[in-house]
């Protein structure tokens, strides 16, 4: 399940990218259109800025804007900084791996081999989809409306 930090992180940044040629967004104006508690906002923002994804400015027109392109910012990457691994148990986690307690042969587990498939499906469509992307399909949603 896609926690509640991802998607706002998520949300934040297609903000962000329809924003990318007005001055940088105020916090409090990104949690109110977004309906985003500020201070977890706060947090998932100095994230994405430690990872090079945004950049504040401070004082007067200050800010977060985009730090690339809303193409070059990729679903997996948000979500393996806003929430770790992609996988759903850890012994199938590519970045994450951790061998399961109760396991006793990882090589004919069938769990960890279907895990293994779906962790690869994931990691392949959110690797193919950016920021850009998202938004696209956003407008092509409204415009059938």
């Amino acid at each position: 399940m896609l926690s509640k930090k991802t998607k706002y992180a998520i949300k934040a940044l297609i903000l962000l990218g329809r924003n990318r040629d007005q001055p940088p967004m105020q916090i409090k104006q990104i949690a109110e259109m977004e309906t985003i508690p500020k201070k977890f906002l706060e947090q998932i923002l100095l994230e994405l800025r430690n990872n090079g994804f945004v950049y504040s400015k401070k004082g007067a027109g200050g800010g977060y804007a985009l730090n690339k392109e809303p193409s070059q910012i990729i679903l997996v990457d948000i979500m393996r900084i806003t929430d770790g691994p992609i996988a759903m148990v850890p012994c199938a986690s590519l970045n994450y791996y951790h061998r399961c307690e109760e396991c006793i042969n990882e090589a004919t587990c069938g769990i960890r081999s279907k895990f293994i498939e779906l962790r690869d499906v994931t990691v392949k469509v959110l690797s193919e989809t950016s920021i850009a992307d998202v938004m696209e399909r956003e407008d092509l949603m409204l415009k059938s409306e």
